[in-house]
C-alpha cells in the first residue's frame, strides 16, 4: 500500500491491520476498552502541540487522533454496529441540527447566544432519547474526564441553577478556608495523612472554581505551570552542571536560590 490523502486509504489500511490471519497480531488483539486509553493520550498530545504552537507536530498528532476514530469505527463495523460512514453522517447531521443560526432561520449574533442555543438544542436531544436532565442538574458529565476538567464542568452545571458565588474573592476566601482545614487535619488529635489528603481534594476543587470565575481553563493553567516548573528546574540543573554538581549534590537552599534567579530572569 502507498500513502494517500484519501480517507478511504486509511480505512483500507485499518481493515488490513484487523484482518484475521494476515493482519497485525497487536491490532487484532485490541478492543474498545484497550484502545480507549490511547484515544485519550492522543487527544492530550494534540493539545500539547497546540500549546507549543508546533503546527508540524499538530499535523502528525491530528493524524494519530484520526486513527483512533478509524480504529474504533472498524471494531464497531466488525460487530455490525456501525461503520466510519455512520460516524461521519452522525456528526454532520448533529452540526447542522445544532447550528440553526447558520443552516436554518434561527438568529444568534454573538458567541454567548450561540452557546445558549447549543445547550438548549442539546437538552432537547437528550429528552428525545429518554436522557433528560431529570436525573439532576449535574447529570451528563462523563466520569472518565480528567479530574480538573470534570470539576470545572460540574461547577458550571451547578452554577446554572444558582449554586455559585458571585465574586472571585469569595472563592479565594474558600481556598483559604480549605488550606486552614488541611492544617487542622495535620495538627489535630489523631491526625492522619488520609484526612489531610481528603482536605487537599477540597482545596483543588476550590482552586478549579477560582479558575472558572476568572474565565480560565484549569487544565490549561496547570499545563502552563508544569512547563514553567520544567523550565526553571532545567535552569537549576544547567547552573549546577556548570559548577560540576548534580541536583542531589546541592543543598535545598542552593537550589532555592537558583530557582529565584531563574524566576527573576523570566
Amino acid at each position: 500500500m502507498t500513502p494517500s490523502r484519501d480517507i478511504g486509504r486509511l480505512l483500507d489500511i485499518m481493515a488490513a491491520l484487523r484482518t484475521p490471519q494476515s493482519g497485525c497480531p497487536w491490532d487484532l488483539a485490541q478492543n474498545f476498552a484497550t484502545i480507549a486509553p490511547y484515544t485519550l493520550e492522543e487527544a492530550y498530545e494534540v493539545a500539547d502541540a497546540i500549546a507549543r504552537n508546533d503546527l508540524a507536530d499538530l499535523k502528525e498528532e491530528l493524524g494519530d487522533l484520526l486513527l483512533q476514530v478509524v480504529f474504533h469505527a472498524r471494531m464497531a463495523e466488525e460487530q455490525n454496529a456501525f461503520d466510519f460512514g455512520d460516524v461521519v453522517e452522525a456528526i454532520t447531521e448533529k452540526l447542522i441540527r445544532r447550528h440553526p443560526h447558520v443552516f436554518a432561520d434561527e438568529r444568534a449574533t454573538d458567541p454567548q447566544a450561540v452557546k445558549g442555543l447549543w445547550e438548549e438544542i442539546k437538552a432537547q436531544e437528550k429528552a428525545l432519547r429518554g436522557r433528560s436532565e431529570d436525573k439532576g442538574a449535574l447529570a451528563g458529565v462523563p466520569v472518565a474526564l480528567p479530574a480538573l476538567t470534570r470539576a470545572l464542568k460540574l461547577q458550571a452545571k451547578a452554577s446554572r441553577v444558582g449554586f455559585d458565588w458571585n465574586d472571585p474573592r469569595a472563592v479565594l476566601r474558600k481556598i483559604r478556608e480549605e488550606a486552614d482545614e488541611i492544617e487542622d487535619a495535620l495538627d489535630g488529635a489523631g491526625a492522619s495523612e488520609a484526612s489531610a489528603a481528603a482536605e487537599v481534594g477540597d482545596l483543588l476543587f476550590a482552586a478549579v472554581n477560582l479558575a472558572r470565575h476568572l474565565h480560565a481553563d484549569p487544565e490549561a493553567l496547570l499545563r502552563q505551570t508544569n512547563q514553567k516548573f520544567e523550565r526553571r528546574f532545567s535552569a537549576i540543573e544547567r547552573t549546577l552542571a556548570a559548577r560540576g554538581k548534580a541536583p542531589q549534590d546541592a543543598t535545598l537552599a542552593e537550589m532555592d536560590a537558583l530557582w529565584e534567579e531563574a524566576k527573576a530572569r523570566e
